[in-house]
């Protein structure tokens, strides 16, 4: 008995640190099991453990286990949440946040690229930092989001009256009145029952986000609006962060850049075949023409860039030229 238990010692030392030395943390994200983010997830609780020789454990909990957005940065500010992957609902913790969100702010997945992988994006996350305890990791990329309707929409002409589910995020708010449409808040756990019953009658996100909650079951129409070319951060609670030891926190950062680059090169694989899942279903793609679009929202872009930052924005625009 007493050699079994000291080689079961002896074992967990040589993988790494004993089981009362694990640390184990909780990262949550708001995606199901399918999804890229959460493959993504899989992969730097992975890297962690093999990184840290076992000494710090990662587990993932999906579909808002952990709660909604603002549940998981909350928790990671007073450190009952370890790791989270966030999108635009940071803009309500840190303000300047707001202006990334803005409708037709980045023209391409490149002009975005540029931003959140340079000096700026770099800059806005030690900010983040600084005012709310939570740190940036990594920033992922997303594909564009695009409209759900169950009424045709090819301008915004068409968008008066439509009852359309956003985050609960300003620029989305105030860019989809500025568009013409009647923009409510809702958590996304609500959205599918809210298109069925008729409370709302259309929402927008990346088509993987729409297709893995299938929404094509209660929409007739996908529009290429191509409205927001946005991210997803990996997050961690800077309670989480400075309890590790400097190893485990190198550890941590190397893990998120790795993560970054798989998830970066599977999310867009899994666009694809999220599209022809959503087309294979019946759903009608309608292609529209972008610069009304644009137009409408300008007003929005001056309005939140004098609120919240002008540097930023420039910073951002700049970036084409």
């Amino acid at each position: 008995m007493f050699i079994s238990v000291f080689s079961l010692i002896a074992c967990n030392s040589e993988n790494g640190a004993s089981t009362d030395e694990v640390k184990t943390l909780r990262l949550g994200h708001i995606q199901n099991e399918a999804d890229a983010w959460h493959k993504g997830s899989l992969k730097f609780s992975e890297l962690v453990h093999e990184k840290t020789n076992g000494s710090v454990k990662v587990e993932v909990y999906p579909s808002s286990t952990l709660g909604a957005d603002r549940d998981l940065i909350e928790g990671m500010q007073i450190g009952s949440v370890d790791f989270a992957l966030v999108a635009g609902v940071m803009s309500n913790f840190h303000q300047p946040y707001s202006i990334l969100e803005l409708p037709y702010l980045f023209e391409d997945l490149e002009h975005l690229e540029k931003f959140v992988y340079g000096s700026e994006g770099e800059s806005l996350q030690e900010e983040m930092l600084e005012e709310t305890g939570v740190r940036g990791l990594e920033f992922w990329l997303r594909g564009p989001r695009q409209l759900t309707t169950n009424r045709p929409v090819e301008s915004p002409e068409d968008l008066r009256g439509i009852k359309i589910r956003v985050p609960d995020i300003e620029a989305s708010v105030e860019g989809w009145k500025a568009l013409g449409a009647n923009p409510t808040p809702m958590n996304f756990g609500e959205v599918y029952s809210s298109l069925q019953t008729g409370v709302i009658d259309a929402q927008e996100n990346p088509i993987a986000f729409t297709a893995s909650a299938r929404i094509q079951e209660v929409q007739k129409y996908l529009v290429m609006t191509d409205h927001v070319f946005g991210y997803v951060q990996l997050l961690m609670s800077d309670k989480t962060f400075e309890g590790l030891t400097e190893a485990e926190q190198e550890a941590v950062l190397e893990a998120a850049e790795e993560a970054r680059i798989f998830q970066n090169e599977i999310v867009f694989d899994e666009e694809e075949r999220a599209l022809q899942m959503m087309l294979d279903s019946g759903i009608e793609t309608i292609e529209v023409e972008l610069e009304p679009f644009r137009e409408a929202v300008q007003s929005v872009h001056r309005e939140l860039a004098d609120k919240y930052g002008q540097e930023l924005y420039d910073a951002i625009t700049n970036l084409t030229e």
